[in-house]
């Protein structure tokens, strides 16, 4: 296995970085105010197109924690992993049918903001500092630290020199603001589509050489033939057994518990993220209700095509594994470790084409590092900086602040990323810490829409709960799935809020409210079927992988 890139893979690569980076550049130029604004820069309002928004949720959304780490869960679990996607798709509707029209016509820029005005500044603080916390040291550190550890494998570069070259292109990106970070995703996407589907090709072609045939479609056919136990959707308990990455097996049904991905706590998670994270809510609170629409139908599509990409991989893999192929590449000091996966396909790639999967990776890890740091610089600055610290910046020194907050957030992740050499299943990781935070984040956002009778109180101890409520139940109950920890969080936080809305009687008195005009939630023609379009694959998924 050949871990380095070959001339023609270099020149791939570089056609690929000069070409994003003078896209960004002649983005920052043309749209350019004359002076600087922070709804320019956080928000590019009014600039984005559909397919901007859409493509630019999609680059945010996928990076390594998906190339390597989803596939690094396809090996060891298998297809049940890409419910995280297709699930999405799902929320993706939802959130574009009932919660984006609350942000637009009440006017919200960020997650805090809408807390501090359904709810008191307290509530809002809180939870910026929270989500500040997650962002940093849980989700800018896991993306750093996968992409690098593929970025190495692939390349023979230095794991911390990929670190570092990293932060460096994120920057590059970042620094121009939502315009940049929106249009160049939509090369970014482009990329990561094709090239991952390279990859793809290969590893089903894999497996139909090892079997004596060729081609894609013979090698998914056999894939399914002889990895048929990596092809269940719903898993129940005992049913997969994987790797724990220390040498031993541990249950899939912990990561996945059954009927949950489909009407359980995976709803929890799944608002969470799409619906009340800056992250990604971020890329459709500059645009119009028709547009951000839009651009929410057009991801939950890529939602759809996203498994193709992510996780077959990862399976074939696990077939190529338990038929003698890469015994020394996917274990290290003995141990399997599936988040190998993918980047011992990419070495497999001919001169070339691996050049276009890398870029593709590399597009992945820079758009996902450029999204969370814009969102860590606009939490910061819009919502602690200009509250605390200098009520009266200008919008031009608001801005300053923004990027160094951006530079100082990507130091922050590449000091602490290594850290995270030592897990076994990163993307597994990553959902269980900010499991502890989802549920609360859940039922403060959706008491505050749709009960007005939810007081600041109660939304100050849900934000208290959360974590050690959590915690208890994981002390108490080791062995429960984190998934359905999730769902008795949310609904014991849930009853604590509405008990303590209804003995706060001061708090009743000087409620905040937001308003909320059922007639937003009445979507036009065109939108309604592709929401159909995208429940009726879902639905036929499901039932022929169940």
């Amino acid at each position: 296995m050949n871990g380095q890139l070959q001339t023609q893979d270099i020149i791939v690569f570089l056609c690929y970085f000069i070409g994003v980076s003078a896209y960004g550049y002649w983005i920052y130029r043309k749209k350019k105010s004359a002076t600087a604004d922070t709804k320019d820069f956080f928000l590019a309002e009014g600039s984005l197109t559909w397919w901007a928004i859409g493509a630019s949720l999609i680059a945010s959304n996928i990076s390594a924690e998906q190339f390597v780490g989803m596939s690094g869960s396809g090996f060891a679990m298998g297809l049940a992993i890409a419910s995280y996607e297709w699930m999405a798709a799902a929320t993706l509707i939802v959130v574009a049918v009932f919660l984006l029209p609350i942000y637009l016509r009440n006017k919200i820029y960020t997650m805090p903001q809408f807390l501090a005005q359904r709810y008191n500044p307290l509530v809002a603080t809180i939870m910026a500092v929270f989500w500040l916390l997650v962002y940093v040291f849980v989700n800018l550190t896991a993306i750093l630290h996968l992409g690098a550890l593929a970025v190495s494998t692939i390349s023979g570069i230095n794991y911390f020199t990929c670190i570092y070259g990293l932060c460096i292109f994120a920057v590059l990106i970042t620094l121009g603001g939502m315009k940049v970070i929106g249009y160049t995703d939509v090369i970014q996407v482009l990329v990561l589509i094709f090239g991952g589907l390279a990859t793809t090709y290969l590893a089903l072609d894999l497996v139909a050489q090892h079997y004596g045939s060729s081609g894609a479609l013979s090698g998914l056919s056999l894939l399914k033939e002889n990895a048929g136990s990596h092809f269940h959707m719903i898993l129940n308990e005992g049913q997969m057994m994987m790797p724990d990455g220390v040498g031993g097996l541990r249950d899939a049904y912990q990561d996945l518990p059954g009927i949950a991905v489909l009407i359980g706590a995976m709803w929890i998670a799944n608002l969470s993220y799409w619906g009340m994270n800056q992250y990604i809510t971020q890329r459709a609170l500059g645009a119009d209700l028709n547009t951000a629409r839009s651009g929410l139908l057009f991801a939950a599509f890529l939602k759809i095509l996203m498994p193709i990409i992510v996780v077959l991989p990862g399976i074939a893999a696990y077939l190529l594994h338990q038929n003698g192929h890469f015994q020394t590449e996917i274990t290290e000091g003995g141990f399997v470790k599936p988040d190998k996966a993918y980047p011992v396909l990419l070495n497999l790639l001919p001169v070339g084409l691996k050049g276009l999967s890398f870029a593709a990776l590399t597009a992945a890890i820079v758009a996902s590092l450029a999204g969370k740091a814009n969102s860590i610089s606009t939490i910061f600055t819009l919502d602690l900086y200009k509250k605390f610290f200098d009520k009266e910046a200008s919008e031009a020194k608001q801005v300053s602040v923004g990027r160094i907050t951006i530079i100082v957030a990507l130091i922050i992740g590449a000091v602490v990323a290594p850290v995270l050499r030592n897990a076994a299943q990163a993307f597994q990781f990553i959902q269980n810490f900010t499991g502890l935070i989802s549920p609360g984040v859940t039922a403060i956002f959706l008491l505050g829409f749709f009960w007005k009778r939810t007081t600041g109180l109660a939304a100050l101890l849900g934000a208290f709960a959360t974590i050690p409520v959590g915690l208890l139940l994981n002390s108490w109950l080791p062995e429960l799935p984190f998934m359905h920890r999730m769902g008795y969080v949310f609904l014991i936080v849930s009853g604590i809020m509405v008990l303590t809305s209804l003995l706060d009687k001061g708090g009743q008195k000087s409620l905040r409210t937001i308003e909320v005009e059922t007639s937003d939630f009445k979507v036009s023609r065109g939108f309604g079927l592709g929401m159909i379009a995208i429940l009726v694959i879902l639905v036929i998924l499901y039932t022929m992988l169940w």
